[in-house]
């Protein structure tokens, strides 16, 4: 006998429209105070978009962020950052910290010299104490990295939007988008908030996100459109809520999968890509909280054509073109 797994019963009946003021309401103010925490606290960006040099440092002994910074600080640096590393994979003797130095001079790196002179004194304070990793970046390849990062979010964005307006209609194109920005706007207002590291891993995680959250809504879309040809009296907000409940058990278990892996990859994969599975995490939740409470909002809002059969012959074809449901 087959088994199979149920999270969601087979005939809801939920109303997901009954309070659509308050909830895209709650997704405005979210998307504001994304923006003004963006704005006031600003993002932690890695070395990839700040430039200067980040040293990973390994040790088996225990440590105290203070003593490292004590020794570094009769160095004269500037824009010192020493954090230290936890992870549920490391042993009781391995103890990891970061080492971010600011941008010196145009090179944007520490010299050799300057990494010995690092290394001597850290070793005053941890004779154990072994560099693991060394990256550097300019500041000018920083900035081109920032450039061409929004480039590609904006551009991924414009190419969906392109893409829903010929799959389906203008409408249905604004609405999707809208839902991408909120999604991107909340994950990085949640980076700001909590001053996660922002690189270009990060960036691949909101990309990553704008597909998920763009097939997504694509499926609900997409049955939304053969509601709309079944059922051609019903009011559209019916039709809406009709549609949410017949693709709610594939949207929460499509969700759920992805969470279980990515919940695996937050406690086990590390810290090396502790920040892309987070951004992916909550990617996720606002991805699905979105194809409903903001794309299918605004569609609700500006209205939709019902006459697709003309356009498209398949439709036309469709056996429950004029099918009622009892």
């Amino acid at each position: 006998m087959a088994f199979r797994l149920k999270l969601v019963p087979d005939n809801t009946n939920f109303n997901f429209f009954r309070w659509q003021w308050l909830t895209f309401g709650i997704s405005a103010v979210a998307m504001v105070i994304s923006v003004l925490l963006i704005a006031v606290m600003g993002l932690n960006f890695g070395i990839d978009f700040k430039g200067g040099t980040t040293i990973r440092t390994e040790s088996s002994t225990a440590f105290e962020v203070g003593d490292y910074r004590d020794a570094l600080n009769d160095l004269g640096f500037s824009d010192l950052a020493i954090t230290e590393v936890f992870d549920p994979s490391f042993g009781a003797d391995r103890h990891v910290a970061m080492i971010r130095i600011g941008t010196t001079d145009e090179t944007g790196s520490v010299s050799p010299e300057q990494l010995n002179q690092i290394e001597a004194a850290l070793h005053q304070v941890d004779p154990q104490i072994v560099f693991a990793s060394v990256e550097s970046v300019g500041p000018k390849v920083s900035g081109e990295l920032i450039q061409t990062a929004f480039y590609a979010v904006g551009a991924a964005c414009l190419g969906i939007m392109a893409y829903i307006w010929l799959r389906f209609e203008w409408q249905f194109a604004i609405g999707c988008v809208v839902a991408l920005i909120h999604d991107v706007l909340l994950t990085v207002g949640l980076f700001s908030l909590f001053q996660l590291k922002f690189d270009l891993t990060t960036i691949a995680a909101l990309l990553t996100t704008l597909g998920f959250s763009c097939n997504d809504t694509v499926v609900v879309f997409d049955r939304l459109r053969e509601n709309l040809m079944k059922y051609k009296t019903r009011p559209l907000i019916d039709l809406m809520n009709l549609t949410c409940n017949e693709t709610l058990s594939r949207t929460i278990m499509t969700a759920v999968t992805t969470a279980i892996a990515l919940t695996a990859m937050l406690i086990f994969g590390g810290d090396v890509i502790r920040d892309f599975v987070i951004a992916m995490l909550f990617g996720v939740v606002v991805g699905c909280y979105s194809t409903i409470y903001v794309a299918k909002n605004i569609v609700l809002w500006l209205g939709v054509k019902r006459d697709w059969s003309k356009k498209d012959p398949k439709l036309a074809a469709s056996p429950f073109e004029n099918a009622e449901r009892p």
